[in-house]
């Protein structure tokens, strides 16, 4: 009765054909356009019918109806769709997505992803090696930056805790103390710093932003100020984070003068690499990450520029050890029996129970294309973003913000009346691109001022798609202006 319903292998051919018929369909729909413009009304009317009807219909039928979904979505590979750091995906990621999807794996304990966790475990192990930490250390795959950060956090925690005061806080929480321990990150690093601060009890005021410099960059004498500072002050540095790659700039802070102040201080440090990682297979850029081989932990996303679709990250931990405090054992899952037996139950260093078996579409991507076309890839973004900032600057209409180091271009468009509200024009022109279709580019505010921002993601991209891009905003402001 419900043989059809599942992938056996005496409905294999059936599968087939289901999956024939949905990329078909993929195939006859994909929008050429970055974005349908819709708003948010016009869209909710697509899902107005049943969302579990009585009765099933045919698969036809419902990929008709998908159409829809498929038309109204952005489209990740289209060169004007260049707001966030959102990649279009590769090929063989997809066709690893078919297979992983299918086998349905769990990663939290052997049994049920016998083959799958141990080539994850061995791509965690390749990853150690390849930023140079030594042996003993570790690395778990995870759904991305926010849950990589939020783990060096609470593990940086930990190990603060547990030296000062020797305080169990698996058991008991946080101690008494706690109120004395502080984050220190700069002023650009990612949102998820003070997220995860609240998350762990200590709130937000417990983050410390340290001053950048002009290229957005954490500046070491700043940071060697806050420490003083917080010495004077009998308040306790329990992590550091510093970031290679930031969201809006690309920046990466100077992780090897960051490393001795943290070794100085005995703060823990961790590095969001969650975009910047990629330098590590740049041919000409790696040098970048310079020191990242002396931290405690990094975030890594492989849905940025490794091009996997979402979701793929992975966290590297210096100290295996510190894995302890993630493990909880339960009879029917991963009991302490295990350990004894040697038996890799993935649970034990990860915050997630049921987890997917996202390392595949990374092993598959890097076997297909192999390191060379990969490095190629990241320095080909690094071009396309040299590329558009030079555009800028010769452009009187607009304004560059700041010469880019990674993939990222922030500019403004320069009002020709000096009395135009600047904040205003830049605001507009972003969102009729976006309502008309025509290009998905980003937004943000620098020093109080809105700017845009463009985000070199797609090796497709050439030099002619930015230049007709960023005529096409000087085009849109110069009519705002006219209006």
């Amino acid at each position: 009765m419900f043989e059809q319903e599942f992938l056996t292998a005496k409905s294999a051919a059936a599968y087939r054909d289901s999956m024939s018929r949905a990329v078909e369909v993929l195939r006859n729909v994909l929008p050429d356009q970055p974005s349908s413009g819709k708003i948010p009304a016009e869209l909710a009317a697509l899902f107005a019918g049943d969302v579990l009807p009585e009765h099933g219909s045919s698969l036809d039928d419902v990929l008709r109806r998908a159409r829809a979904i498929i038309t109204h979505s952005v489209s990740v590979t289209n060169p004007r769709t260049i707001a966030h750091l959102h990649c279009p995906p590769l090929i063989a990621s997809l066709a690893a997505e078919v297979i992983l999807s299918a086998l349905n794996q769990s990663m939290d304990s052997f049994d049920q992803a016998p083959a799958a966790t141990m080539l994850e475990m061995a791509m965690a192990r390749w990853w150690c090696k390849e930023v140079g930490f030594p042996d003993g250390s570790d690395a778990i795959f995870t759904t991305g930056g926010t849950q990589s950060n939020f783990m060096g956090l609470l593990l940086g925690l930990d190990a603060c805790i547990s030296s000062h005061w020797n305080w169990p806080v698996q058991r008991s929480g946080l101690p008494p103390q706690a109120s004395s321990l502080r984050i220190l990150c700069s002023e650009v690093a990612h949102f998820t710093v003070e997220k995860s601060a609240y998350q762990l009890g200590l709130g937000t005021d417990a983050v410390i932003k340290v001053a950048v410099d002009d290229s957005f960059r954490m500046v070491p004498t700043a940071l060697a100020e806050s420490l003083e500072k917080l010495r004077r002050s009998e308040l306790i540095p329990a992590a550091i984070v510093a970031t290679a790659g930031t969201t809006d700039f690309g920046s990466v802070d100077p992780l090897v003068k960051i490393s001795s102040l943290a070794e100085i201080s005995g703060a823990w440090l961790h590095v969001d690499a969650a975009y910047g990682s990629a330098l590590l297979l740049s041919h000409r850029h790696r040098d970048k990450l310079r020191g990242i081989e002396n931290v405690d932990s990094i975030s890594m996303d492989f849905h940025k520029l490794f091009w996997q679709p979402i979701s793929c990250g992975a966290f590297l931990l210096r100290d295996a050890a510190h894995f302890r405090h993630l493990e909880v054992h339960t009879d029917y899952l991963n009991p302490e029996s295990h350990n004894h037996a040697g038996i890799p139950n993935l649970v034990n260093k990860s915050l997630s129970t049921t987890r997917r078996f996202d390392a595949l579409k990374l092993w598959f991507s890097f076997q297909v294309l192999g390191r060379e076309k990969f490095g190629q890839m990241v320095d080909r973004t690094i071009e396309l973003a040299a590329y558009a900032a030079q555009w800028v600057r010769g452009n009187p209409a607009l304004e560059l913000i700041h010469q880019p180091e990674f993939g990222c271009v922030v500019f403004r468009y320069l009002p020709r009346r000096p009395n135009n509200d600047a904040d205003r024009l830049n605001r507009t022109v972003r969102e009729n691109l976006f309502s008309r279709g025509v290009a998905v580019i980003g937004h943000t505010r620098v020093r109080g001022q809105q700017c845009l921002k463009l985000t070199c993601m797609n090796p497709m991209t050439s030099e002619e798609d930015l230049a007709a891009l960023l005529q096409i905003i000087v085009e849109e402001g110069q009519k705002l202006e006219g209006a």
